[in-house]
């Protein structure tokens, strides 16, 4: 691993929403806290959240895919989620959250390891399908400034999509 392991995962047994994702960045791995960036100012803003109803456990558990910051990929971006870490620990957490009412899959890393053959052709369509896999599960692109491209060509997402997941959220959450 490039870094010593210093896994970033919040979660409590009253979760009621928990979010799967990719892995820490680097800026994360440092902070120790989860979407502790800009991702996360994103991803808050498209649940319609404040970060004190965030970071409370009971309202939203973060369990990523890889658990630690996997390093930087030479091409550009993180090299994906190590992939010990969802088959170790997401299934034990899973048996220990007993109140949680949806599941947000944030990118195709989190997508394929939880809908495997329900998944469409890629992350585009998925996500566009989101209904399909209602009520358990709600899958989201990834917030990373990054997917400025995506956002561009997919503007649907932000007019359609996210105020959509913004009233699911409320209702699982009252």
């Amino acid at each position: 691993m490039p870094n010593p392991p210093n896994p970033i995962v919040s979660f409590s047994v009253e979760s009621k929403i928990l979010i799967i994702g990719q892995a820490p960045g680097a800026k994360v791995q440092k902070s120790g806290i989860p979407f502790d960036d800009k991702s996360g100012q994103t991803l808050r803003d498209w649940l319609g959240v404040t970060v004190d109803e965030f970071y409370n456990t009971k309202n939203f558990g973060i369990i990523p895919m890889g658990f630690c910051f996997p390093g930087n990929n030479p091409k550009g971006g993180d090299l994906p989620p190590r992939p010990e870490c969802a088959p170790q620990w997401h299934e034990p957490i899973f048996n220990l959250t007993k109140e949680v009412k949806l599941v947000l899959l944030i990118g195709s890393y989190a997508q394929k390891y939880y809908l495997k053959k329900q998944m469409k052709k890629n992350l585009t369509e998925t996500v566009k399908a989101y209904y399909e896999y209602l009520p358990n599960y709600f899958p989201l692109v990834h917030p990373s400034p990054l997917n400025f491209r995506w956002h561009a060509r997919n503007k649907w997402f932000q007019e359609d999509i996210v105020p959509e997941l913004k009233q699911k959220i409320i209702n699982t959450l009252n």
